[in-house]
């Protein structure tokens, strides 16, 4: 898998990173989730974790071509919001040995691979009763 970085929301020790796939998905790295109380708010299957990251990341979708990276919609994949603000995201463990050789994460991240259409679908508003949970 081939990775194209977006962009990074770093502050020192600490870099969210998006990055655009070559196979119509994004790959989102953040801080894993520890917390006991974030962690009994999900039911993460085999196979899938969850990240947490600044909402502010996906901004870096206007440099795939979208208008506005401004998420309007919190639902799947981002499972939960904290008190801080951050989006708790889930999805599949990113475990292709290829993309993880393009990334440089400290031992505190992890990364999933999500649709993108499923996060493209959070930028879009709410257009009535059929995008409601």
């Amino acid at each position: 898998m081939k990775l194209r970085f977006l962009g990074k929301n770093s502050t020192p020790g600490d870099s969210p990173t998006l990055y655009a796939t070559d196979r119509d998905s994004y790959v989102v790295q953040g801080w894993k989730v520890y917390a006991h109380d974030l962690l009994t708010q999900l039911e993460v299957p085999v196979g899938h974790t969850a990240v947490e990251v600044p909402p502010e990341l996906f901004e870096h979708l206007t440099k795939d071509g979208y208008p506005s990276g401004k998420v309007r919609r919190f639902e799947a994949p981002i499972m939960l919001v904290t008190e801080q603000g951050t989006c708790v995201v889930q999805g599949p463990a990113m475990t292709d040995a290829e993309a993880l050789g393009q990334m440089r994460m400290p031992d505190y991240e992890t990364c999933i691979e999500v649709a993108k259409s499923s996060i493209t679908a959070l930028l879009e508003e709410n257009s009535g009763p059929d995008h409601q949970r």
